[in-house]
C-alpha cells in the first residue's frame, strides 16, 4: 500500500508545504513500512522492519533520518533494545513498537478489537524511540469526517496523552476503509 500526504509545517514562524509517502507491505510474516516527508525545511525519513506475529508488529529494526541518521535494534533473543547513540540499552517489553509501527500497530489494535474503539478508551503501547523506551497511552477520540486531497473519509482519531508538558503532542487519524492505516497525522512540538 503507498498512500500520499500533503505535509503543512512551520518551521522557525514560516508556513511550509510539502510531500510525504507511507509505503507499507507485508508478506504474511515480515513487513517494512517506510515513511518519507519533505519540504524546504528538509527531508525527513523513519523505515521500520519486523515480523508479523499472532499479537501484531515485532519490530527488529527502525531507523530515523533527518540531520543525521539513528537506529534502534530491537534484540528479541536478549529482550533487549539497543540506540545507535551510544545510550544505555533497555529492557523489550512485550508489544514494544517504534515511531513508525506504532502507528500501525495502533490501526491493527483498533481493526482487532471492537472494545478498542470505544470513545475514552486508552490504549498504551510500549514505544522506543531512538533514545529510550516508554509507554504512550493514546486516548480514542472517536470518529470523524474527514475532506482529504483524496476524498471523504471516516477515520478514529486517537490522542496522545503526554505525561510531560514536554512531550510532543500526537493526534492520528485511522481510517477503517483504508485498512486503519493513518489517513492524517499531527504532531506537535
Amino acid at each position: 500500500m503507498r498512500l500520499r500526504y500533503d505535509v503543512r509545517l512551520q518551521a522557525r514562524g514560516f508556513p511550509l508545504t510539502g510531500q510525504g509517502t507511507l509505503d507499507w507491505r507485508h508478506d504474511g510474516q515480515a513487513y517494512e513500512a517506510r515513511l518519507e516527508l519533505t519540504s524546504l525545511a528538509g527531508t525527513r525519513s523513519q523505515h521500520s522492519a519486523g515480523r508479523l506475529t499472532p499479537r501484531g508488529l515485532a519490530p527488529e529494526r527502525y531507523v530515523e533520518r533527518a540531520r543525521r541518521e539513528e537506529s534502534t535494534t530491537f534484540h528479541r533473543d536478549t529482550g533487549r533494545v539497543s540506540f545507535s547513540g551510544g545510550q544505555p540499552e533497555a529492557a523489550l517489553a512485550a508489544g514494544m513498537q517504534d515511531r513508525l509501527s506504532l502507528q500501525l500497530q495502533l490501526g491493527a489494535l483498533l481493526a482487532a478489537d471492537e472494545a478498542a474503539r470505544r470513545p475514552g478508551q486508552v490504549l498504551e503501547v510500549p514505544v522506543a524511540t531512538t533514545h529510550d523506551t516508554a509507554t504512550w497511552p493514546f486516548r480514542v477520540e472517536g470518529q470523524e469526517e474527514l475532506r482529504l486531497p483524496g476524498g471523504h473519509q471516516t477515520a478514529w482519531r486517537l490522542q496522545r496523552l503526554p505525561r510531560d508538558p514536554a512531550d510532543q503532542k500526537l493526534e492520528l487519524w485511522l481510517s477503517p476503509s483504508q485498512a486503519y492505516v493513518p489517513v492524517r497525522l499531527r504532531l506537535t512540538q
